[in-house]
């Protein structure tokens, strides 16, 4: 029998889900319950009901974990940008190993799986840690307002201060927020499609304290832009970079296709260990450079290095992996779709005098068959997709290419247990190590190694 809208029904949690929700069952059926923890139990009132689930929301705590904490952030149920600030870190990391149990459970055939899964690797201080924020802007009752929408709504919630945000970045948005109201500029309306300024996206070189700021606008014309660089320049002599993004598009990408620099340089610098990168408005870059050196010195002790090794690091935005890897291995060669990340992985390789790191544009499914025929085959892959996991194309690459190891960087589980199940023709996983790049949210990253049968 199925539970219906309104109902109330008694549950214990069982787990938390790959969104950070609580998992409880009622008769066989399956309920997601945001903010709901392992092992409380709890009244909930259904608000949705699927074909294989339904969704309630927590009416009632009867028995309350004792991970519970009290979520600092005075927005944290508002906004929807964290998921577990309720939990303690503690808690956090345990239900994060559980996260990528259950996705090799659901779509994997991972033998030994609980040995093979090691402990997540966590910050010491999960706060203030993401260096680039992209805000949304918007007017309410005539004033400029910046921030997330709302979980599950289209409503803006204004953020004036983000305990997982970089203070920096948040510094420079209220700023400019204050400048767009100063100016009179205009602001983007969604509804109406009518409106010039659409998003602020701000970026921290954390090493360097260099900061980049690019407004999003809907047209190229910017009226009042001599002003406005004049009083970003005044208030905050900090930002080194300030650029404007096109995007006129009726979607929920930021970024559209033309970038212009307004004043300043193009790229800012941000330092890893003793690799310097310079980063342009579009490159990706790991949100959270504390735990990037510890994930990618996991990748390194993964690849298992002598000096000689061929590696591929395929998916390689601004060539970060493959240049940490680069001082002990023979050579690294990448790819990557988006030109702007290889130009800059390409000057990143230059400046660091790697001459043993080349990057081109294009995937790996195309270039590898064509680096094979040519005598060049590879040793080590480094794969680290999108959400969305590998194309199928490239697992079936790798699977005709046979390197000896393959070392997969995942912030996803779903797509990584079902990558590795194709992989797992021909490879074997030999560890998983859950990083934590993402502290209060329910991301969860991973280093997978799997080695040619």
């Amino acid at each position: 029998m199925k539970v219906k809208i309104g109902q109330h029904v008694p549950l214990t949690i069982k787990r938390l889900g790959i969104n950070g929700e609580g998992v409880g069952y009622f008769k066989k059926q399956v309920v997601f319950v945001p903010g709901a923890l392992p092992n409380e139990e709890v009244i909930a009132e259904i608000t949705n009901v699927k074909h294989k689930f339904a969704e309630g929301r927590v009416k009632r705590i009867r028995k309350m974990s004792d991970e519970r904490v009290k979520a600092p952030c005075p927005i944290y149920e508002k906004c929807g940008g964290c998921q577990l600030q309720h939990l303690s870190y503690e808690g956090q990391l345990r239900a994060k190993r559980d996260i990528v149990v259950q996705a090799f459970e659901r779509h994997g055939n991972v033998r030994n799986l609980e040995k093979k899964l090691e402990q997540t690797i966590g910050m010491e201080e999960p706060w203030k840690y993401r260096n680039k924020a992209q805000f949304q802007v918007g007017l309410l009752k005539g004033k400029v307002i910046a921030g997330l929408y709302g979980a599950n709504s289209h409503r803006l919630i204004n953020i004036n201060e983000c305990i997982v945000q970089r203070p920096e970045t948040t510094k420079v948005i209220n700023n400019v927020k204050q400048i767009l109201q100063d100016l009179k500029i205009s602001i983007y309306d969604e509804r109406k499609r009518k409106g010039l300024v659409r998003t602020i996206v701000t970026r921290i070189g954390v090493s360097t304290g260099e900061v980049q700021l690019v407004l999003i606008t809907s047209k190229e014309e910017l009226p009042k832009k001599d002003l406005l660089i004049q009083e970003v320049k005044k208030r905050l002599p900090e930002v080194k970079s300030i650029m404007q993004n096109v995007n006129g598009q009726k979607t929920s990408l930021i970024f559209g296709d033309k970038t212009f620099t307004l004043d300043g340089k193009e790229t800012i610098e941000e330092v890893l260990g003793d690799l310097s990168f310079d980063l342009s408005a579009r490159a990706f870059f790991q949100l959270n450079p504390t735990q990037t050196v510890k994930l990618y010195n996991e990748v390194k002790k993964e690849a298992g290095l002598t000096g000689k090794e061929k590696i591929v690091d395929a998916y390689c935005g601004v060539g970060t992996i493959g240049l940490w890897l680069a001082d002990e291995a023979g050579e690294i060669r990448g790819m990557d779709v988006i030109e702007d990340s290889i130009v800059d992985a390409n000057k990143n390789a230059k400046a660091k005098g790697y001459d043993n790191a080349h990057y081109v544009v294009g995937k790996a499914e195309y270039w590898m068959p064509k680096w094979v025929k040519e005598g060049w085959k590879p040793d080590v892959i480094v794969i680290d997709p999108p959400r969305t996991g590998c194309d199928e194309k490239l697992l079936k690459t790798i699977l005709d290419v046979k390197p000896k190891k393959v070392v997969y960087v995942s912030c996803n589980p779903s797509t990584l247990a079902k990558d590795v199940k194709i992989l797992t023709k021909l490879y074997k996983v030999e560890r998983i190590q859950p990083v934590d790049m993402f502290p209060q949210t329910a991301h969860v990253e991973s280093v997978t190694t799997l080695s040619l049968k």
